[in-house]
């Protein structure tokens, strides 16, 4: 839940004027007029606003202290918090407001025009319903090879009813799971100046050969006992296609060689390492002319 005090950098035994000095502060430095097309900014001075709205009122403050922030919520709503609260009447005590020396004052403004600022929290201004603009969510199923390498493809999304096509672009090394939010992507806002966010669930499909470890693509590889003792060249799927390893003599089971820099691809440049880990296939069954042989080799003390 919010705490209003830390919302605005105090503890809670500060003093009114402690409280207004700190809002002042912070609203000067988030209001939207000074943060054009900044969302987190007017989110910032919208929270900085409401945790001004409870503090600098006694009653409510007496109430927020009493009960905390989940008491509080359970007994007050939006309309409540707000309720008495004129935004533009307390930026224009601040110095902020009246006539053209308004700082914060512009046509553009999603807090009101005309010399005002507005109660950002209104639900029936444009401002709000501009800010809200819900994201669209989709899911995406890509191949492993695209995510640990990047792609671009293109998407028929249907947005406010119209099937549209979007080219997208995957960064290299995204994991299953990850949201890519893409700005301005989605839905038109209901007065058509502008569009929602995109949010794509990213889903990595499996590979048959690779699996992911961090920055590194592991693939486990079958070598007979007899290229374990002796050594071989082994032929291995890399991302970047086969590629020869050698196996040294003696490698034993489960270990893993390292091929650098053929693994997952990051957007920096750098790429992690493909693991080969060697798994040695021990027959079930011997036939009767490899058990003598392998009699021999135990009565050497192999």
């Amino acid at each position: 839940m919010k705490n209003y005090y830390s919302v605005l950098g105090l503890n809670k035994g500060a003093s009114d004027e402690e409280i207004k000095k700190a809002y002042r502060k912070l609203a000067m430095q988030y209001h939207p007029d000074r943060n054009a097309d900044d969302s987190k900014a007017e989110e910032k001075f919208k929270k900085v606003s409401e945790a001004y709205a409870v503090l600098s009122d006694k009653k409510k403050r007496g109430q927020y202290d009493q009960f905390g922030s989940e008491g509080f919520h359970q007994k007050f709503s939006q309309d409540d918090i707000f309720r008495d609260f004129d935004i533009n009447e307390i930026l224009r005590g601040f110095g902020f407001g009246g006539g053209g020396g308004n700082p914060f004052h512009s046509q553009g403004s999603p807090f009101g025009g005309g010399g005002g600022f507005g109660n950002p929290f209104s639900q029936g201004r444009h401002s709000q319903r501009e800010s809200r603009i819900p994201p669209l969510k989709k899911e995406l199923s890509i191949n492993f090879e695209e995510a640990a390498l990047g792609c671009q493809r293109t998407l028929s999304i249907s947005r406010n009813g119209v099937l549209e096509e979007i080219n997208i672009k995957i960064p290299s090394g995204i994991t299953h799971g990850k949201v890519l939010r893409l700005k301005g992507k989605g839905q038109m806002s209901l007065t058509g100046g502008r569009r929602g966010d995109l949010h794509l669930l990213i889903n990595v499909l499996p590979h048959p050969l690779f699996r992911r470890e961090g920055r590194n693509v592991v693939v486990e590889v079958k070598i007979k006992l007899t290229q374990a003792l002796l050594g071989t060249t082994i032929e291995v799927e890399t991302l970047n296609g086969i590629k020869s390893v050698k196996v040294p003599p003696g490698t034993q089971n489960y270990s893993k060689l390292r091929l650098k820099e053929v693994g997952i691809k990051f957007s920096s440049g750098t790429r992690g390492d493909q693991l080969v880990r060697i798994i040695i296939n021990i027959p079930k069954d011997l036939t009767e002319e490899q058990i003598p042989h392998i009699q021999f080799l135990r009565d050497t003390g192999l």
